[in-house]
């Protein structure tokens, strides 16, 4: 076993090689920092700021999607099955709850009218039908609803946030409404199932209830202040004519 230092011994030896060190690259030392090493650490600085940034962005986005999901927990689905029998169910993409919050709307502002509640009345259906059609660069064709007690008031051309819209508008004996709302919705991606028709989805959180799909690029909402399940049987008979 070899012998105990001494600890001043060694911390003199210590500073004495501290010393040498310093003496062998003293003319580095006071020398100023490379420009490529400064920049190499204000990007590191900038890296884990954008880092921290990031992780904090995506807590967010995590946070605010979490809080989507259980939102639409609320809305009721009821899912169909395409010509084809291909069941599909999907969520509905923001293009679609927008499309449905339209229609909403333009059921409340335009259902309440008196004396304009149209612009082309159901004595014009043909010219209706044709112009609308053309506007939307699509046929277009106005259900038969009278079996549920409904008949055609007439319809108009609404502006929307891919083109123009169609309004259709429907009241029974009673002068209750119902407004259907057609227009183009721009698909986000190509669907997984081989099929471009969603399930019918009711919205209740709009300022009347309805139910909408997307078929084959194109979105259907009917509105009206009704009990879903009377609303839901007038959506059925409207999807299986058009």
């Amino acid at each position: 076993m070899s012998a105990p230092t001494d600890p001043e011994d060694d911390a003199q030896r210590w500073s004495a090689q501290r010393e040498a060190l310093r003496a062998l690259h003293r003319e580095v030392l006071h020398e100023p920092v490379p420009e490529h090493l400064l920049q190499a650490v204000e990007q590191a600085g900038n890296a884990r700021s954008w880092s921290r940034q990031w992780m904090r962005a995506g807590a967010l986005a995590a946070s605010v999607l979490v809080a989507f999901g259980a939102g639409w927990v609320g809305h009721g689905q009821w899912s169909m099955r395409s010509a084809t029998g291909t069941q599909v169910v999907r969520g509905a993409a923001p293009a679609a709850l927008a499309f449905a919050h339209d229609a909403a709307v333009a059921h409340a502002v335009y259902s309440p009218e008196k004396r304009h509640p149209v612009e082309v009345s159901a004595n014009e259906q043909q010219h209706l039908v044709q112009w609308l059609s053309r506007r939307l660069d699509k046929p277009l064709k106005v259900p038969d609803l009278s079996a549920q007690g409904y008949s055609l008031v007439g319809g108009r051309l609404l502006p929307g946030a891919s083109g123009a819209r169609a309004q259709f508008m429907f009241e029974d004996a009673t002068g209750q409404r119902v407004t259907l709302y057609i227009g183009a919705i721009a698909a986000p991606q190509e669907p997984t199932i081989a099929t471009k028709e969603t399930a019918f989805r009711f919205d209740a959180a709009d300022p009347v209830p309805s139910f909408y799909w997307v078929d084959q690029g194109f979105g259907y909402a009917l509105a009206g202040k009704l009990p879903r399940d009377v609303l839901l049987t007038l959506a059925s008979t409207v999807y299986k004519q058009l």
